[in-house]
């Protein structure tokens, strides 16, 4: 029989075993969820709330803390109802929406959370045990209960559930003996706590007590066992939220008027004391205890479980996918979660990884409302979820889970972030490939209308940058065009890579697949480009159409990038190709290699001034790129000029090294003598030892063809040279001119 798990090239969707029966919601979802929320902080912490801050104090921080969890369980109804959800909960979700390294940097944190949440959990339930029962052992009891728990969820989903049953029915009977209690003394009810004595800050207690209206993670990892996700996760969620919301607005109001404010926050068992029958509340914190114990052991594997059919772990974990019996169980998991808990237990106080834990279910629930609030901002035909929640609800519930974790301990708040940020970094490196899609296609392309519709054609000069369109051919055969280009963007430009191939007929799935095969290759070679394969029967014709035509609004290569032509017999029309090229007010970069040298040692570059207001500008502009590139980095520029006499080299010393100076480039002055003998004599004697020379090229009129001729003939013999030709519609001197621009900080 085919391995369901085997790992293939590629990742790829979930493989899910078909499930015969599932969870309803009141078992699957509002049960776990309730419990989870019914916790220790509502029978051992709530009395502290209440003489701290008061009553008002206190039912103020109950409707904050759960608007925050009730804004969540929106954006969760949401991407319920517009997904099958399976087997992950939070983690399918949010890799679903927001990519497989988003669920995965979060899931990852879940699964260590949830799993060091059931030894939380048993530790609590194991002192609260102790405390009664002086001769057991504390790590005994604590190991007991998790291999009880355990054992358990190891059996089935539903055997765990139906346990839960009857830790409800224990809560829910501690509760009735509170509600039926009595006063244990006499006072009056404080609305905000006592002025005369020292208490806890608002946003100190609010910290505290956030954790009791966080439970409703606990119902959405079942999502895998659930008949219906789409229906019993909006449905349980909500109503777990609504009851636990009653519940923690009633209990306040009989606290305050049973006891004052001294003994509500000295004494933790409080409750027990004002209970009709006291031992009740006992029953109620292990049942809450054990309760969230079972939520954590049942909903930890099978966030594992979702991790590992991904392929986010390792291949070495791939037996932890595994499902047993018609219901899926993740027994291998729940083995591997229980390793995880016993070592915790073993060892004790949790209390130093406490906050860390409800960090990582804090920034789960941010990231849910993220996701949720993304995917209806962005307003893709593919998301209509039935239950429908404007993007500010979402947002806002981000906002608020980001505002608790930093009020509950900004140290553990940075420890999550750094934590998660390093699991995401991870996953990118792996380059995962997934068979969904996910919502971040939708946010480039959202940005990118954005920012095409905010640029305008007015050429802007203090924030000028090439984007160059490299006429590359063969880009094997011709790299160092490529690596020049790129070299000059600074990883901001926008470099794309075209090829002209001779032919009138080319299918249009060939040109893509060679097209995927250039990107490829500048991928091996870190270079970050666009690639284009066009066909046309006369290349030179042909890259003019190309370059006409290519382009998104006023977003166009701004300077072409091409080789010398060797071939006499094409020399027309190559020189037509640049003229029509400058009439296109593009910049045209034309690159002589020597094919001996290459680019040398990357040291020493010339560049021949002509003039600020010829193409001078742009040549300052290109080497000082090149100069500051990784490549090139600490290259030495001489702006190199010749003159006929030495009162000229005076008066162009005294004037060029004021410029030069201002232009803050970096480059050093040299003025050269020529005492009699030609450019091209000088360029020679004075540039053939640097690694790369830049000259200008004239304007393109009729007589262009000789005068390329005459330029190829001064420059055959140098080392690789660059011809460059400004574009006429943007004045290059304004550029460098522009007040820091190209400072070099």
């Amino acid at each position: 029989m085919k391995n369901p798990f085997r790992r293939n090239d590629h990742n790829s969707e979930q493989v899910i075993p078909s499930v015969k029966t599932g969870l309803g919601t009141f078992g699957g979802v509002f049960t776990p969820s309730i419990l989870t929320i019914l916790g220790v902080i509502m029978y051992l912490r709530f009395g502290w709330v209440v003489g701290n801050v008061g009553l008002i104090g206190t039912l103020l921080i109950v409707t904050i803390a759960s608007s925050i969890t009730f804004l969540t369980a929106l954006s969760v109804a949401a991407i319920a109802t517009d997904q099958r959800v399976r087997t992950g909960g939070a983690y399918y979700m949010v890799s679903r929406s927001l990519g497989v390294e988003a669920g995965g940097a979060i899931g990852i944190p879940l699964f260590i959370a949830q799993a060091l949440s059931v030894a939380l959990y048993t530790v609590g339930f194991a002192e609260s045990v102790v405390s009664v029962f002086p001769a057991l052992e504390f790590k005994l009891v604590g190991i007991v209960t998790t291999i009880a728990i355990a054992a358990l969820a190891i059996v089935s989903a539903k055997v765990a559930i139906k346990a839960q049953f009857f830790i409800m029915f224990g809560i829910g009977l501690s509760l009735l003996s509170f509600i039926f209690g009595s006063p244990i003394e006499e006072t009056s009810v404080e609305m905000w706590g006592a002025a005369d004595r020292h208490s806890e800050g608002f946003w100190v207690v609010f910290a505290v007590f956030f954790p009791a209206v966080t439970g409703i993670m606990a119902g959405i990892n079942m999502s895998g066992d659930l008949k219906n996700p789409s229906k019993s996760i909006p449905k349980g969620t909500f109503a777990a939220v609504g009851v636990g919301y009653i519940i923690y607005m009633v209990l306040p109001i009989l606290l305050a008027n049973r006891a004052d404010a001294m003994t509500l926050i000295e004494d933790p068992m409080v409750m027990r004391k004002m209970s009709y029958w006291g031992d009740a509340i006992l029953i109620g914190v292990w049942g809450a205890t054990l309760s969230s114990a079972v939520g954590s052991i049942l909903g930890a594997p099978r966030v594992l479980q979702a991790l590992v059919r991904d392929r986010i772990l390792p291949p070495w974990l791939d037996w932890l996918g595994k499902g047993s019996g018609d219901d899926d169980s993740p027994r291998l998991g729940t083995l591997f979660t229980l390793g995880i808990a016993l070592i915790a237990v073993y060892l004790g106080n949790l209390n130093v990884i406490a906050p860390i834990l409800t960090m990582f279910f804090l920034t789960t629930y941010g990231v849910l409302n993220a996701a949720a609030g993304i995917e209806k901002f962005l307003d893709s035909p593919s998301f209509r979820p039935l239950f429908k929640v404007h993007w500010i609800f979402s947002l806002l519930g981000a906002i608020g889970c980001i505002a608790v974790m930093f009020l509950i301990n900004a140290l553990a708040t940075g420890m999550a972030f750094v934590f998660v940020i390093m699991i995401f970094l991870w996953l990118q490196s792996r380059e995962l490939q997934t068979a969904w899609g996910d919502v971040r296609r939708g946010i480039y392309m959202a940005m990118i209308r954005t920012g095409l519709l905010n640029l305008n054609r007015k050429k802007a000069t203090k924030t000028w940058r090439p984007n160059p369109l490299v006429l590359s051919g063969a880009p094997t055969s011709r790299w160092h065009l490529i690596d020049f280009a790129n070299s000059i963007i600074h990883q901001r430009g926008i470099l794309t890579v075209a090829t002209v191939l001779i032919s009138d007929h080319l299918a249009t799935d060939r040109l893509r697949k060679m097209e995927d095969n250039i990107e490829e290759f500048l991928s091996k070679r870190q270079t970050q480009g666009f690639a284009r394969v066009i066909s046309a029967s006369d290349p030179f014709t042909g890259s003019v159409d190309f370059v006409k035509s290519y382009g998104f609004g006023s977003l166009i290569p701004n300077t072409i990038i091409l080789g010398d032509t060797e071939n006499q017999d094409h020399m027309e029309n190559y020189c037509e190709m640049i003229s029509q090229f400058h009439m296109l007010d593009r910049n045209v970069v034309i690159i002589k290699d020597d094919k001996n040298r290459g680019f040398g040692d990357r040291k020493k570059i010339d560049l021949w001034w002509g003039g600020l207001k010829a193409n001078s500008g742009l040549l300052l502009i290109l080497s000082y790129l090149l100069s500051t590139s990784r490549s090139w980095y600490g290259a030495e520029v001489t702006v190199k000029m010749m003159v006929p006499s030495e009162k000229a080299a005076s008066d162009a010393k005294r004037n060029l090294s004021v410029l030069i100076q201002k232009l803050r480039t970096g480059a050093t002055l040299e003025v050269i003598v020529s005492n009699g003998r030609r450019i091209d004599e000088v360029i020679y004697d004075s540039s053939s030892n640097a690694d790369l020379i830049f000259m200008g090229m004239a304007k393109p009129d009729e007589n262009f063809v000789e005068y390329y001729k005459k330029l190829q003939s001064w420059i055959h013999k140098l080392p690789t040279t660059i011809l460059v030709l400004a574009a006429k519609d943007i004045s290059f001197g304004e550029v460098l001119l522009q007040q820091d621009v190209f400072r070099n900080d």
